[in-house]
């Protein structure tokens, strides 16, 4: 009698098969095992964990997503707890210890069930209808519309968030905190918000809110983007004397000369304008493998000539634009920072790109990464600079 051909089995040289009770018992115990290791951080007395990788590097930590994370999760049904964690901490941001505790329970008491006879089909469609219930009677009782929420509410929500974290003795503080932040990047959201909004079938309620505007029987939507929330961190001073910057933008980025003015406002009605570059402001230098052959040494000194007065044609460009604040990603050399202190220009450079970019958004302008155009030249559109009506280093 012959073996049976692997290609026709599916199964590699030497595989096993494992099917029914066997496998599904396994998966709930790896469910379990994830759901173990959170438990005790759940909830205001929860215990902090503490982690140490592979290079000694420690973390301590209660925030379950950031556990998990942390783990090296290599069983398939242990692993969907991970992305589940991962998931709640993107959509919603909080509960990520709870729904992988939730998840596991319901794993494990639907394996008793199948151990007393009930199919897992039916169980599911057990669960199934248990949801439609659930969140009905959420909806029915329990869900306030945004526009009837009052300060107090929101407080009391980022409370509840704090309680478990290690910010939780201050929360009253930093729940002030968070509310005044949110509110502060209020905007009118847009036709395709509103259309995403009721794409989820929740009519925009979670994400937008709603009020009558003047002179129309239309409901203006609002939306609160928390990506253009920035969060500066410092150390030396105590967490209590954090503080908003109502109306104002902060980045982590100092002068790059000292000659250059710490204070700068908007005159004549025009804004201060803001260059954020993506790009080396730094002695132009020929490309790797360009070769010039050079007959007479008098030519060295003028190509050197040459390749500053490119360096200065750029910086002339940004400077004419009306750049008075210039903010860059990469360096800076010595020959840009005179001419701009000559212009009496603020510059700092290696800040942050993601902070750039929110930098961008909030004051209408564009990340620059490079002046050419498409006809070959170099120019700078003023159209990319963002406005604010002053800029102050602290």
């Amino acid at each position: 009698m012959s073996a049976p051909n692997p290609a026709s089995t599916g199964l590699f040289i030497n595989g096993q098969r494992e099917t029914g009770q066997d496998v599904r018992i396994g998966n709930v115990t790896a469910a379990l095992a994830v759901a173990n290791i959170v438990k005790t951080s759940l909830g205001p007395v929860g215990l902090d964990k503490m982690l140490v990788d592979d290079i000694g590097d420690v973390l301590i930590t209660n925030d379950g997503a950031t556990i998990l994370k942390s783990l090296e999760v290599e069983h398939p049904a242990a692993r969907v707890l991970v992305d589940l964690a991962n998931l709640q901490d993107q959509e919603v941001g909080d509960g990520t210890t709870s729904v992988v505790i939730i998840a596991s329970e319901l794993l494990r008491r639907g394996n008793d069930l199948v151990k007393n006879g009930i199919h897992p089909t039916t169980i599911i469609s057990g669960y199934r209808t248990a949801l439609k219930a659930a969140v009905s009677y959420i909806k029915r009782e329990m869900v306030v519309h945004v526009s009837e929420l009052t300060d107090e509410h929101l407080i009391n929500a980022a409370k509840t968030s704090m309680s478990s974290k290690i910010i939780g003795k201050e929360m009253d503080f930093f729940s002030k905190l968070a509310v005044e932040a949110v509110k502060s990047v209020k905007m009118n959201a847009t036709a395709a918000d509103i259309a995403g909004y009721d794409a989820m079938g929740s009519g925009g309620k979670d994400k937008a809110a709603s009020s009558a505007s003047s002179g129309s029987g239309k409901k203006q939507r609002y939306k609160y983007p928390l990506s253009a929330i920035h969060i500066l961190k410092a150390h030396g001073k105590s967490s209590l004397e954090s503080h908003l910057i109502d109306g104002g933008f902060a980045i982590n980025a100092t002068r790059a000369a000292q000659g250059m003015p710490t204070f700068v406002e908007s005159s004549d009605g025009k804004p201060v304008g803001i260059a954020m570059l993506d790009m080396n402001l730094q002695r132009h230098r020929m490309g790797m493998g360009v070769q010039v052959v050079v007959k007479d040494p008098a030519e060295i000194e003028n190509i050197k000539k040459r390749e500053m007065d490119i360096t200065k044609e750029r910086v002339r460009k940004i400077i004419d634009a009306g750049a008075r604040v210039v903010l860059t990603t990469k360096g800076v050399d010595d020959l840009c920072m005179k001419y701009f202190v000559e212009a009496g220009i603020i510059c700092a450079r290696r800040c942050n790109r993601e902070d750039l970019k929110r930098l961008a958004k909030a004051t209408g302008g564009r990340v620059v990464t490079t002046m050419a155009d498409m006809e070959g030249n170099e120019s700078f559109d003023a159209e990319c600079l963002g406005g604010c009506d002053s800029a102050r280093e602290v």
